[in-house]
Formats: structure tokens, C-alpha cells, sequence
């Protein structure tokens, strides 16, 4: 008899750094007029600090809900999480009221959505809208006074080039230079127009990070005057801004061409090795989880079915559902005339089948299978698979 796996038991027994996100039994339903949708149903997920989790399946399983309801964006009404909990860093996000969950939202978990032409105002400069981010989490005195002390200088120093030196003077530049230097160990309150400089310079900073060309104009320019890449690349500046302990990628390359995709998974690597950042990663590309995820999950219909280390599921998959989702991968080396395919579809969660909710589409199926749902046990080392037929 295999040992039924609880949430305390998952996060014991994969070892290894400090855990910062554990989500345990997470039920979130959707109550509409066409019914209660039960969108995750028990949903258990561990991801320590420096760790990148990839989390799979087809659309409509659940994943972005998941994502979503770490950080409370899930639209509540209609959604109310019914149970469970979602541990960050020991808190639990669940129980936290709307100001401190805005506080770590943005702040210490930073959320990159899947279609940046709709998440990115298209009415504001880009640069504007990562220096927004900066304003709200950040305290910026410092950086306020420091950008003034520059902006000073560099007016001093233009004038002195320009012979000018007289005019600079009638300006007081030297002695407000001097005033502004002695005020560095305790800077005072910075005015809006200090601020938002300080934060347009660091913006430009971050825009330069992604890699972007030309930061300091790209910062001039609105969402529609830049390519699709280019807007991945300020969504995730906009995400980092306040260096986050929690990057969560919610299919970040779906809507990019073969190419730049290759660039926005690279560039997701760098930043995570430069920030120290962890990464949840939501895909529907096993091979972009192969080359970035320490960890993977598969969920289907609103639970986690199969939970192992990357390399480990990959080449022992377990759960029928994961073993049928790697094997639709078409084989570049295989010649064949035929795609395979899962056959059937995901259920409708207003209405899911009893039992395991793969059963209708498993060709392992047994009686056990449309009666009972089945539990997450650990079945080897550190590799967990809900499913009676092991």
C-alpha cells in the first residue's frame, strides 16, 4: 500500500534550499449562473528559493488560475477560494487583507502575463509605466536626492563648458550642490517632480537590462510603436523593478515569433542567475520546461496529477496524463505520418467526472478509477503521481 502524501510530507521530503512558496489543498471555485466551476480542487505545489517550477498542462487545467491566486488577482466575486492555503515566505496569503497582499504584490512577487499588448497601458510611455512600479514599492529618497545632485552637476558643468561660469554662479549651482551633498545621510522629503526623475532613471536602468537598444529612448515611446518582443522585454523590466523574490511567467512566449522566444528565455535565465529570483513558470511547451525548470507539475482539470524533478519525469513519467502529454511531442529524429493526440477533451469543471478525472480519456482506466478519486503518493524518491493504477 502506497502512503497517501499530504502537503507537509511534499515539502519534507524534497530537500534542498529554504522554502518560499507552498500552496496546500488550494480549492478556488467560480460560482456562476450557469453553475458552481470547481477551477482548482485541491491544488498542492512547493517551490523553494532559488528554484525554477514549471507548471503544465492543456488549456483549461488550471494553471493561470493557480498563478493568479498566489497573488490575489482572481476577480472575487464571481471566485472565492474555499479552501486551503498559499504559504509565502511563513505567511499565509489567503488570510491577508487587500492592502498588505498589495504590498507583496508587485513588490516581493512580480507576475509577467502572458499577452503584454493588453497588460501595458496604451496610453502611457513605457518608461512611465515601469517607473510606476518603482514609486509604489520603493522608497526613492535616496535615489530623488542623488538624481538632483547629477542634474545640478550636469547643468553646471554645460554652462562652465560654454564659458557660461558667471551665470552658473548667479545660480547658486555650487553652494545647492554643496547644501544637496551634506543632506545625503538623512535626505529630506523629495518633491513628486524628484521622485519621478529618480524613478525614470532607474526605469531606463532596467529597460537597458532586458537588453532593449536605446533604453533611454525606447523609455520615450508608447506600447503600439514597439514590436512584440520589445513589449515581452518592458513587461518583464516592469516585473523585476523591484527585484522580486517570486517571478511568475505566465506563458511569456506564446505570442512571439520562434525566434525572439529563444531571446525572452535566455534573457528569463540571466536575470534569474543576476536577481536570485525563483521562477514559476506556466507553459504549454515541454521542451521550454526541460531547459529552464528544476521542478515540474502537471495539472489537469484542476489538481496536480504528477510532481517531480524535471529530469526525473521526463525520462520516468508516471501518470497516464503525463506519459500521453510527452508522447504528442512530435520527435524531430522520428519520421511518421501520423501526430499523436490525446483523444477526447478537458471536462467541464462545472460538471467533472467522478472519480479520477482522467478516466475518461485513460486508456488504463479501471472500476476503482470512476469511483474514487485518487491521491497524491509519493510512488519513488521525491517523485509524486496521483493515480490508482501504479
Amino acid at each position: 500500500m502506497l502512503p497517501v502524501v499530504t502537503s507537509e510530507k511534499v515539502t519534507s521530503d524534497i530537500q534542498g534550499n529554504e522554502e518560499l512558496l507552498r500552496i496546500e489543498d488550494l480549492k478556488l471555485y467560480f460560482f456562476t449562473l450557469l453553475g458552481v466551476v470547481k477551477a482548482l480542487d485541491g491544488v498542492e505545489l512547493h517551490l523553494e528559493k532559488g528554484d525554477t517550477l514549471g507548471l503544465v498542462g492543456e488549456t483549461g487545467c488550471g494553471k493561470s488560475v493557480t498563478a493568479l491566486s498566489t497573488v490575489r488577482l482572481v476577480p472575487m466575486p464571481p471566485a472565492k477560494i474555499i479552501d486551503g492555503k498559499i504559504f509565502f515566505e511563513g505567511n499565509d496569503l489567503v488570510k491577508m487583507n487587500e492592502s498588505d497582499i498589495r504590498r507583496i504584490r508587485g513588490g516581493k512577487i512580480s507576475v509577467v502575463f502572458q499577452e503584454p499588448t493588453t497588460s501595458l497601458n496604451p496610453v502611457l510611455k513605457v518608461g512611465v509605466q515601469v517607473a510606476e512600479v518603482i514609486t509604489a514599492h520603493q522608497d526613492l529618497r535616496g535615489e530623488a536626492l542623488e538624481a538632483k545632485i547629477r542634474r545640478l552637476k550636469a547643468t553646471k558643468n554645460w554652462l562652465d563648458s560654454k564659458g557660461l561660469s558667471t551665470f552658473s554662479a548667479i545660480l547658486g549651482l555650487d553652494l545647492r550642490i554643496k547644501r544637496l551633498d551634506d543632506l545625503r545621510n538623512n535626505p529630506p522629503k523629495p518633491s513628486k517632480r524628484d521622485l519621478g526623475h529618480a524613478a525614470l532613471e532607474k526605469a531606463v536602468q532596467l529597460l537597458c537590462l532586458t537588453g532593449l537598444p536605446d533604453p533611454e529612448r525606447t523609455a520615450e515611446r508608447y506600447p503600439h510603436e514597439l514590436s512584440g518582443g520589445m513589449r515581452q522585454r518592458v513587461m518583464i523590466a516592469i516585473a523585476l523593478a523591484c527585484n522580486p523574490d517570486l517571478l511568475i511567467a505566465d506563458e511569456p512566449t506564446s505570442s512571439l515569433d520562434v525566434t525572439i522566444q529563444a531571446q525572452i528565455i535566455e534573457l528569463m535565465r540571466e536575470l534569474k542567475k543576476k536577481m536570485g529570483s525563483s521562477i514559476l513558470l506556466i507553459t504549454h511547451h515541454l521542451g521550454l520546461v526541460a531547459h529552464m525548470s528544476n521542478r515540474v507539475a502537471v495539472m489537469y482539470a484542476g489538481r496536480v496529477v504528477e510532481y517531480a524533478e524535471t529530469k526525473e519525469l521526463l525520462k520516468n513519467p508516471l501518470h497516464p496524463y503525463t506519459k500521453a502529454l510527452l508522447k504528442s511531442v512530435p520527435k524531430i529524429r522520428e519520421k511518421t505520418q501520423q501526430l499523436d493526440s490525446i483523444p477526447g477533451t478537458v471536462p467541464d469543471l462545472s460538471d467533472p467526472p467522478p472519480g479520477c478525472r482522467f478516466h475518461p480519456r485513460c486508456e488504463s482506466a479501471q472500476g476503482r478509477c470512476r469511483e474514487q478519486p485518487p491521491r497524491l503518493v509519493e510512488v519513488t524518491p521525491n517523485h509524486f503521481v496521483s493515480c490508482h493504477t501504479l
